[in-house]
């Protein structure tokens, strides 16, 4: 019993990243906004853009993925 309890619990936390992945992305836009402007940051810009453009974004950093994993959100210093 303790083994099935134990593995139980291993496969939960090993699900938890494919959960975190199926956030929508306005969703995680709003929580990446609100920690950026939390460190006092004034001027930036976050873009959701699909998984393919994600690499032509010149200038900006993958902050987060969303909608399954489909997009992702670009974050930009000084816009």
């Amino acid at each position: 019993m303790k083994n099935f309890i134990a593995a139980a619990v291993l496969l939960m936390f090993a699900a938890t990243p494919a959960f975190a992945q199926r956030k929508p992305c306005e969703e995680l836009l709003t929580e990446i906004d609100a920690k950026i402007q939390a460190k006092g940051i004034k001027k930036f810009s976050l873009e959701i853009v699909p998984n393919e453009k994600a690499a032509d974004v010149k200038d900006g950093k993958v902050v987060g993925t969303c909608d399954g994993g489909t997009k992702k959100i670009v974050y930009k210093l000084g816009k």
